[in-house]
């Protein structure tokens, strides 16, 4: 089950991201783990991700998740920040299409 949720700006109701709750990993989701985000372009740098991640942090914990997996690629440094601000602690390393990443475990 995966649930999606849209980041909308309240004061003109534009589509700011929008980040998924995977509630499980199979063996093909493990190196992707349960959660994905994106952020409109022209909205980065505002600090939208770490407020939709914080959300869904929350939510998952509701739910009755005890812990979350988040993959990066290592030369994506604005979501390892976002990440890290979210108390992610590094678990391993891997290698996706040739390129190195980390995954990330946020404990609930």
């Amino acid at each position: 089950m995966t649930d999606t949720f849209f980041a909308i700006r309240e004061d003109d109701n534009r589509i700011i991201g929008i980040i998924d709750l995977r509630h499980t990993l199979n063996e093909f989701l493990k190196d992707f783990g349960n959660s994905g985000y994106s952020v409109r372009p022209s909205e980065r740098k505002k600090g939208y991700a770490t407020e939709m991640l914080r959300l869904l942090l929350k939510y998952a914990k509701e739910i009755g998740l005890k812990d979350l997996y988040l993959s990066v690629e290592r030369d994506n440094i604005p979501s390892i920040k976002t990440i890290l601000k979210n108390g992610g602690k590094i678990e391993r390393g891997f290698a996706v299409e040739g390129k190195l990443a980390d995954i990330y475990l946020i404990e609930l």
